[in-house]
């Protein structure tokens, strides 16, 4: 029985999350996310990967792990809200830190804060990690919190933007880090770093240098009309002392961040300030720690992980390149890159061992879920290891198409086809269009499940037009600040390559797309008439109410101008609204404060107005995606009985996972 044939099963695979190599190369730890015991949510544990053998589990909590790393000894911290069995009064309301030696044995509690631990770096004895503080007297953060939620106070005053990020407010408490030593049965000599940090380290990316004495870590700078500048601080863990590695005006330096193993040099993305005709770049640069200099290696490449080297003369990226993640090898002597894994995969989580003989990494692709792998620098050989999380067989066949656009650039893209899919029984179709707009399809989704589709009988496009990762910076710049449009021209143009083939049919066809996907959903709306049906998931429907709103206003208005500008009028799907026949599926989630729930009411009620046939898929307690399990069941469902509907011409059933 397949996975995917019922979404029950689908959603109770076990996933597996990260990956982490020990300091002498035997093992690897993973983070593994699976449906708990009442079906209602998913629990984290660790997992150990042994580089020669099979996996086995290190940890069980009903609270779960996360955040791993190794010490230099080879022991585990990982940050937990488990109840503390040696505490007088202990809280599991927060992260705390936990320690479980190499040697085996229970885990040990070894730090905690009143607002809990965050991120977790550790090299030779020392150990920073982050966590959110309270505004005031150190030493009573834990009496004024607990005086807070006594006397019902939400409430939280800003003076700053931003107020909010994806699916939570923020503040009142701010972001510092902190550093100690092991030792003992708790880490010892425990400090503030940046008691000053205020707003900077919010959402930051830091790394400990090898020898424990300098965290690099980015820091936010605000600037005038609610605007924002990233640069590279290093401090120095003896003393506290914070000096300015990279800034630069109109630049945001950030992660992924990675120190060479010698201590002078650190890796980071450097992504410029986008603008009415400057479009979004990132590109890896790498810089002397102590001067600051740098410059910008592998051109075209957007890094997504890097990795050193151990000799320090070479690091590792990932990067989305022609639908594929492949790791490169970029020698800092060339400035060029290097394709070192020649698969359709793609690839996260790099890990370089010792000698610098293999990279392991999780390797999956939009066939392929997560897993961990080991690759041959020299040789290039790819070897899949033992996972703590089998991968499960997907109904059909993915393949790789291309179309010519109107303006002659190459758009290409992949198809998922169902088993048995023929000249003689064609399969109907549904298009998926890819969400940031600055992204991919490349790899395994688990939120968009293509395969849930297939074992149902769709073919399914997933192409990448303009805007698209991994095809260059022309393919950026061809649809910047021309959404609609042009990324509709491409659309249009795999399209019709797709439905040329004898094995799909022609007439049974239907859209869906989530966040920009769903923006481009509801522009095919009113600007196209071949789909008989169209989902529309966290989408953008009225850019101008949208730029003020989302809880990143000023990078959306870096594109677009001022709200009002002519670029709103013309790329805003809601002035096609008489346009619109094709019946719509609207899904929402009241936190979703990217694209928030605004722009979900007014397309309903737009729509209504119009009097277009159409359903509102509402989840009250869901982000930008779906994420709990129940929710995930009745989000596919909904799905699958309007396209059963529309497409296929069913009789319209209303799925019992909703109200």
């Amino acid at each position: 029985m397949s996975a995917f044939n019922d979404i029950r099963d689908y959603v109770a695979i076990p996933r597996v999350l990260s990956l982490k190599l020990s300091p002498d190369g035997s093992r690897l730890i993973s983070t593994v996310q699976s449906l708990n015991p009442d079906g209602k949510s998913y629990g984290t544990a660790l997992w150990a990967i042994p580089v020669d053998g099979e996996p086995y589990r290190l940890t069980r909590s009903a609270k779960g792990e996360s955040a791993a790393v190794f010490t230099a000894a080879g022991d585990v911290l990982f940050t937990s809200a488990r109840p503390d069995p040696t505490a007088k009064d202990s809280s599991d309301e927060v992260p705390a830190l936990w320690l479980l030696p190499r040697a085996g044995g229970e885990a040990r509690q070894v730090a905690t804060r009143p607002g809990g631990i965050g991120a977790v770096r550790t090299a030779a004895d020392v150990v920073v990690f982050s966590a959110d503080v309270l505004d005031g007297e150190e030493a009573a953060e834990e009496a004024r919190r607990k005086a807070r939620k006594d006397a019902g106070i939400s409430a939280i005053l800003h003076e700053g933007y931003p107020i909010r990020f994806w699916d939570h407010d923020l503040g009142p408490a701010r972001t510092r880090l902190f550093a100690a030593r092991l030792g003992g049965d708790r880490l010892e000599d425990v400090r503030d770093l940046t008691p000053d940090a205020g707003e900077a380290l919010r959402d930051a990316s830091f790394e400990l240098s090898p020898d424990g004495a300098t965290v690099i870590a980015t820091w936010r700078t605000y600037l005038p009309k609610g605007e924002s500048r990233t640069d590279l601080v290093a401090i120095d863990v003896a003393s506290g002392e914070r000096r300015t590695v990279l800034t630069e005006d109109r630049f945001d330096f950030t992660g992924p961040l990675a120190i060479s193993p010698d201590g002078s040099k650190v890796a980071c993305a450097r992504e410029r300030f986008t603008g009415l005709e400057v479009s979004a770049r990132s590109e890896l640069w790498i810089a002397d720690v102590a001067t600051g200099e740098g410059r910008a290696y592998a051109p075209d490449l957007f890094p997504a992980d890097i990795e050193w080297a151990p000799d320090s003369s070479a690091v590792y990226i990932v990067a989305d390149h022609q639908g594929r993640r492949p790791i490169f090898r970029v020698p800092l002597a060339e400035r060029r890159s290097t394709r070192l894994t020649p698969d359709d995969a793609a690839y996260v989580g790099l890990n370089v061992s010792s000698d610098g003989g293999f990279v392991y990494a999780l390797r999956s692709g939009l066939a392929l879920a997560p897993g961990p792998a080991r690759i041959d620098v020299a040789s290039g050989e790819i070897v899949d290891l033992p996972s703590p999380a089998p991968r499960p067989e997907v109904p059909g066949t993915l393949t790789e198409i291309s179309a010519t656009a109107d303006d002659g650039a190459t758009i290409r893209g992949w198809l998922a086809l169902p088993e048995g899919a023929s000249a003689d029984e064609p399969a109907p179709f549904v298009l998926w269009i890819h969400g940031g707009p600055v992204a991919s399809w490349n790899d395994w989704q688990w939120r968009w499940q293509v395969w849930l589709m297939t074992q149902r009988g769709y073919a399914v496009l997933m192409p990448d037009p303009c805007l698209s990762t991994g095809y260059g910076q022309e393919m950026i710049d061809r649809g910047w600040g021309n959404w609609g449009p042009r990324t509709q021209a491409d659309l249009d143009a795999i399209v019709d390559v797709a439905l040329a083939r004898d094995d799909i049919d022609g007439e049974r066809i239907a859209a869906m797309g989530g966040s920009y996907g769903g923006y481009m959903a509801n522009w095919l709306a009113g600007h196209s008439d071949r789909y008989k049906a169209i989902v529309t998931h966290a989408a953008l429907w009225n850019l101008d109410q949208f730029a003020g709103t989302t809880d990143a206003a000023m990078y959306w208005q870096r594109e677009f101008g001022e709200p009002g500008s002519e670029r709103y009028q013309l790329l805003s799907p809601h002035n096609s609204l008489d346009k619109i026949t094709t019946p719509l599926l609207v899904i929402h989630g009241d936190k979703d404060y990217r694209v928030p729930i605004g722009e979900g009411l007014r397309l309903w009620w737009d729509l209504r107005r119009s009097e277009v046939e159409s359903k509102f898929l509402y989840f009250p307690d869901e982000n930008h995606w779906i994420l709990k399990p129940g929710n995930i069941v009745a989000w596919y469902e909904t799905v699958f009985a309007f396209l059963a509907q529309h497409v296929l011409g069913e009789e319209w059933k209303r799925p019992d996972s909703v109200a």
